[in-house]
């Protein structure tokens, strides 16, 4: 806990973000840290609460009351050995987790949680500026070898945990760099990826080797991992799109796309990094944007396409419009439905809700409207309320549907089973063994569905906890 009574002394503050209008020229990140002295306030909030939700609220079970404790108190290293003993990296979900952890806080009862998220941000950040973030090279080693296959959260995890417990540890990625959509996905204003840069020089200083641009089942024989390690470990995620349109008129024309051959594009545009061989450029400038979707991924769209010089942003969602403020006895303390307004959304996108796109009409092959229908409660269409909107570029951000089917399921004739809508490798939480494999595993994505940065991190981890018990008979790794 902070100070005894710091809640009730002191109000909650955020981080503040730069202007809008000046935030959509570039592509930096745009939210600027509190002032230590005040990171020290947002701190001393923290109640003793009796059983701090906070814990199972996060994904990896950060012990967020200690290290806000010690925050407080001004033992700033403290608090970043704890922080980093349940997180391999606290500054990318600093940045990018919409903070489960908050909606579980006690004084979330009362609208008014911990800064949960802007604390680990801070914490995080000044272990890296005071040098306090080095290697963690294991003292011996044990011989044994591990092939990782995907080096999104949940493989760059699970790699790390496996390289400091003294297994070699090798990374395949099929792109030129490392961190997946870390990378490739998640937009640099959101996360400047310097920030990745800088852990995987820390994961090769402590023996991880990076096999970037190699896909394995085309590059590299999948069998061939099998043999050459004495385990592997799928972490390729879940990249295949849901497309709702496949049968709906004009689905054939020019300047409809998903959201993952868009945002990757700009990304590796701000690299400075080559586009892949025979990708088809798509640009926002100058037209009317519709993004079909309203989560994260949508959201990301719309910073893009605003910051790419777009005409206009529309985002269309088939759900009713949620609630402004939720029902905490019904919802607290688990993640409330509840109307939110995402930072790209505020830059002036317009959301319409309760919207379900029929289909596309265009000229000379190039779309020109979406052609759409209301909703009622039961997402039946509302007759009479058809309409269309002008759009130049209409980007699918709907989710996903499972990994890739692509070589290496097939090769390794890996289990795919359903769960719901997705359809992932079969393998369970207990020891992550992917089904009648010996020493085959699955993490992240690709075994739960598209979700959270900070649950992929917590797959990764709990996976290398398996990985290293199947191999040493025991594992002193943290689950």
């Amino acid at each position: 806990m902070g100070k005894i009574t710091g809640f009730m002394e002191f109000e909650r503050a955020e981080r503040p973000y730069e202007d809008a209008e000046a935030r959509v020229k570039h592509y930096k990140e745009f939210v600027r840290p509190l002032p230590p002295a005040e990171t020290k306030s947002q701190a001393a909030r923290c109640m003793d609460c009796g059983i701090p939700y906070c814990h199972t609220g996060c994904p990896v079970n950060n012990q967020i009351p200690d290290w806000n404790d010690l925050v407080y108190r001004g033992d700033w290293q403290a608090a970043a050995r704890n922080l980093h003993s349940t997180n391999n990296f606290p500054e990318m979900t600093g940045r990018v987790c919409p903070a489960p952890c908050e909606a579980s806080c006690t004084l979330n009862i009362d609208d008014n949680p911990v800064a949960i998220k802007t604390i680990e941000c801070a914490i995080a950040d000044k272990a890296i500026e005071e040098g306090w973030v080095v290697p963690q090279v294991a003292e011996g080693k044990t011989g044994r070898s591990i092939a990782v296959v995907g080096s999104g959260p949940a493989g760059l995890a699970a790699a790390q945990q496996l390289a400091r417990a003294g297994h070699a540890v090798h990374v395949y990625e099929k792109s030129a760099k490392p961190g997946g959509l870390l990378r490739y996905g998640i937009p640099d204003f959101k996360m400047e990826k310097g920030v990745i840069d800088r852990r995987i020089a820390q994961m090769q200083a402590e023996g991880v080797t990076f096999h970037c641009g190699v896909t394995v089942g085309r590059d590299h024989a999948a069998r061939d991992l099998e043999k050459k390690h004495d385990a592997v470990l799928i972490a390729t995620g879940s990249e295949h799109p849901f497309d709702f349109f496949e049968a709906s008129p004009g689905r054939n024309l020019d300047g409809l796309h998903f959201a993952m051959d868009f945002l990757p594009q700009q990304n590796r545009r701000v690299a400075g990094e080559k586009q892949p061989k025979g990708t088809r450029e798509i640009t926002a400038k100058g037209k009317h944007v519709i993004v079909i979707g309203g989560g994260d991924t949508g959201s990301d769209c719309i910073g893009t396409a605003f910051r790419q010089g777009a005409r206009s942003v529309t985002q269309l969602e088939i759900m009713p419009r949620p609630p402004e403020k939720e029902n905490k006895s019904l919802s607290w303390p688990h993640w409330p439905l509840k109307l939110r307004i995402s930072s790209s959304q505020a830059e002036g996108a317009a959301t319409e809700y309760s919207i379900s796109t029929t289909g596309f009409s265009g000229e000379g092959n190039k779309v020109r409207k979406l052609l759409y229908t209301k909703v009622d409660q039961k997402l039946q269409p509302v007759l009479g309320s058809e309409g269309a909107l002008d759009a130049d570029l209409v980007l699918f951000a709907m989710g996903f549907a499972g990994p890739v089917m692509g070589d290496v399921v097939r090769e390794l004739d890996l289990p795919v089973v359903a769960r719901g809508r997705f359809r992932g490798l079969d393998a369970n939480e207990t020891d992550y063994r992917i089904k009648g494999r010996k020493a085959v595993f699955a993490a992240g994505d690709i075994r739960r569905g598209q979700s959270l940065v900070v649950w992929a991190i917590r797959e990764g981890r709990q996976a290398a906890h398996a990985i290293d018990r199947f191999l040493m008979g025991r594992s002193d790794l943290p689950r």
